[in-house]
């Protein structure tokens, strides 16, 4: 990594893992890695995202890798906006690859709280374990899943999709995950320098289905028109619903209809 300060000078590489994410924790359960600290797979047989579901990736073809950072400047109640940097980084990323496809491609965007989709499709998600110190974090295992040139998928998973299918063409894998990783350390200094009000416009500038009327469901099933107007500073979203009443979910109250 030469366009880092500390993002990948401790650098873990295998050809499998069963998970980025659970290797990371178990660095940070022996001793204290050095802020920055990636794991990398070519694949793993155990790989997860948010809420158990599971994440699957040919090997090979796609960027899984976990980085350790020790934001310990952070409060707890403030641990939203790492999420959000992170999601701006693989946003970052993901935008700066070269299209061959005429018309351009889907736009680019970030499904709340931090999967990144291509349109209306699915490229890639993350999964942040934090740990606490009182009021503070202590640790975090930033995992990061991102499909880049698979183009065929597992006919279960409900909207996949990979760079090299939007836009186009193949992608060198090892100059992609040093981009990102550059654009992780970027966002991430960004935060440690208070600048959480920049990131949080930025990510709800970038959010999938902003300002625009679409369908939700509630856990009993019972399904409503929204509109996503943003998201507070301790995640939740904000949807605007009939006559202008406005109403926040978290992550297990709500559930995006058509296609997300």
């Amino acid at each position: 990594m030469k366009n880092t300060l500390f993002t990948g000078k401790v650098y873990h590489r295998f050809d499998e893992l069963p998970s980025t994410n659970d290797y990371a924790a178990e660095l940070i359960a022996k001793s204290t890695p050095p802020e920055g600290t990636v794991v990398r797979a070519a694949t793993q047989t155990a790989g997860r995202g948010q809420y158990g579901s599971r994440w699957e990736s040919t090997p090979g073809l796609n960027l899984l890798l976990s980085v350790i950072y020790h934001p310990s400047w952070l409060e707890t109640g403030a641990q939203f906006y790492l999420s959000m940097a992170v999601a701006l980084s693989l946003h970052d990323a993901v935008c700066d690859l070269p299209s061959t496809v005429h018309p351009p491609s889907p736009p680019v965007k970030i499904k709340w709280p931090n999967d990144l989709y291509i349109g209306d499709r699915k490229a890639g998600g993350i999964l942040i374990q934090n740990t606490l110190s009182g009021q503070f974090l202590q640790s975090s295992v930033i995992g990061i899943g991102l499909n880049v040139n698979q183009l065929e998928f597992d006919p279960s998973l409900p909207n996949p999709t990979s760079p090299a299918l939007a836009f186009g063409r193949d992608f060198d894998l090892e100059a992609l995950a040093e981009h990102l990783l550059e654009c992780l350390e970027q966002r991430y200094l960004q935060l440690k320098s208070g600048r959480q009000a920049e990131i949080k416009a930025e990510y709800e500038r970038h959010l999938y289905r902003l300002d625009v009327p679409a369908r939700f469901a509630r856990p009993d099933g019972a399904e409503f028109t929204g509109v996503i107007r943003g998201v507070r500073a301790d995640g939740r979203i904000r949807l605007e619903q009939e006559a202008g009443l406005e109403e926040v979910f978290d992550l297990k109250e709500l559930r995006f209809m058509q296609n997300g």
